[in-house]
């Protein structure tokens, strides 16, 4: 059995033991990696020197003083698009492939107090554009229960090296689903917190009024600890939340006897496969069980979030990508002119998805065209808040699948944008709302795992996570793992 099959309280009472050492939980990472990592392609960088250093000293804390810190020597992984000071950030985008950032985010600094131990920087789509991890511009990370299936974007990285086993859990970042949805791709856990919950200082923007970091893990109970560290208010983040930061894993008890669930209409109907109802109903049973109640509610203008969310995050996107000129950071293409460095550097850079979403959100924010479509996506944004709020006010928590069907085949979608931005129309409307949610196991079809998507109301995680805990340990889907 791997170490990383443990549960971090577990390998916190190994360490107090000293029956292992961090410099082993390290070694047994990148021994893992080293073992799947062709099968598996989920790190862009690796930070093995750095890593195995910081160790070797944390060991000698670990004689001297003991465990110190809610995640002390535990192996973790970063999406590339979180800085790390000294270690390359790209955002897996050619654009930029020589960026060494000078500073760390915010969240990488409260692992590192926590004691976490940076491995290195997981794949992803390019910029966060993308729901299957096909749009990195330097590998194809592939989905660990079936290496011909993507691992779902853009954490897919994040979500992959999870569930592979070579990291004991990752971060991610969430704009509309790209934590939740290879979350259930590949059978982990994936909590997208509440806007201004976690710090965005550091994150690369893609769309700053939807991004959110949050944690993979194999277990509820981990992702509490994990949140736990991250969560908190910095002033460096304008978008930061001045909110009690509660202990999530305080209210995992296994009892939600009384609960409300409201199960939207709308997350069960046509285009969600009838493998994956199944196996929501079957979990709404789970929850009838444990002493839950549930209704059909409806939620109905979340028929309008695709449409509005790529307007919007495009239109995001769009401003906050004209920083990447080649100019200040980044590869450049040296020409005669700055106007030509600018198009050569950009043209060169950015690849396709990044290209069709800055196009679209220009040419949504131009004069003419601002009031039709980007003002109008913001009424209707306001529109799916609303509902949520209503919901919300009656009920717990909401619950339906994470994702509509399982992972699709490696070039199944790729070039088909509209039918891959469908991928994400169960998650979107949480991003636009800016509420926390959830992905959990639940079930398997088709040998590929199932996602289960708990919402909660603003700043109400600690709810969420304590339906996801009770729903996890009356099942055993968190217990599976990949044959690689």
């Amino acid at each position: 059995m791997s170490l990383f099959d443990q549960r971090i309280k577990d390998i916190h009472e190994l360490l107090h033991k000293r029956e292992v050492s961090v410099t082993d939980l390290v070694a047994e990472s990148y021994k893992r990696i080293e073992e799947v990592e062709g099968k598996v392609e989920a790190f862009l960088h690796l930070n093995e020197e750095a890593a195995r250093k910081a160790a070797r000293e944390m060991d000698d804390h670990l004689v001297s003083k003991g465990v110190d810190g809610a995640l002390f020597g535990l192996p973790a992984g970063l999406k590339d698009n979180i800085v790390t000071k000294g270690l390359r950030t790209t955002c897996a985008s050619k654009l930029l492939d020589n960026f060494i950032p000078v500073h760390d985010a915010t969240v990488v600094q409260k692992l590192h107090a926590a004691g976490a131990v940076t491995i290195g920087k997981l794949n992803m789509d390019e910029f966060a554009m993308g729901s299957s991890n096909e749009n990195s511009g330097y590998k194809l990370t592939r989905n660990p229960w079936n290496t011909e299936r993507v691992p779902g974007g853009s954490s897919g990285g994040s979500a992959a090296s999870v569930a592979a086993g070579e990291v004991l859990f990752s971060l991610g970042s969430d704009t509309g689903g790209s934590i939740r949805e290879p979350a259930a791709f590949c059978g982990v856990v994936g909590m997208k917190p509440t806007y201004g919950r976690v710090s965005r200082f550091g994150l690369v923007a893609f769309a700053s009024s939807l991004d959110q970091i949050g944690p993979l893990t194999r277990t509820v109970e981990d992702n509490a600890y994990v949140l736990n560290a991250i969560s908190g208010y910095d002033k460096l983040d304008s978008t930061s939340a001045n909110v009690e930061v509660p202990d999530y894993t305080a209210g995992l008890t296994g009892d939600i006897k009384g609960l409300k669930i409201a199960v939207p209409k709308e997350y069960l109907g046509e285009g969600v496969n009838a493998e994956v109802r199944v196996h929501i109903e079957q979990a709404l049973t789970t929850l009838e069980g444990l002493g839950a109640t549930w209704e059909e509610v409806s939620l109905p203008h979340s028929k309008y979030a695709v449409a509005a969310y790529y307007i919007l995050a495009s239109s995001e996107a769009s401003a906050n990508l004209a920083r990447f000129d080649g100019i200040r950071y980044g590869v450049r293409v040296e020409e005669d002119n700055l106007i030509d460095t600018y198009k050569k550097s950009r043209s060169q850079g950015f690849g396709d998805e990044v290209k069709r979403r800055i196009m679209l959100g220009t040419f949504a924010l131009s004069s003419g065209y601002y009031d039709a479509y980007y003002k109008k996506a913001q009424q209707v944004r306001t529109l799916i808040k609303q509902d949520f709020d209503d919901v919300l006010a009656q009920y717990d928590v909401i619950i339906g699948p994470t994702a509509p069907t399982t992972a699709f085949q490696i070039g199944e979608q790729v070039n088909d944008p509209l039918t891959m931005y469908a991928n994400d129309i169960l998650t979107i409307p949480v991003n636009l709302a800016g509420v926390p949610a959830i992905s959990v196991p639940a079930g398997f079809a088709y040998g590929l795992p199932i996602g289960l998507q708990i919402i909660g109301k603003h700043f109400a995680e600690s709810m969420v996570y304590r339906v996801a805990h009770a729903f996890e340990q009356a099942t055993n889907f968190h217990m599976e793992a990949p044959k690689l």
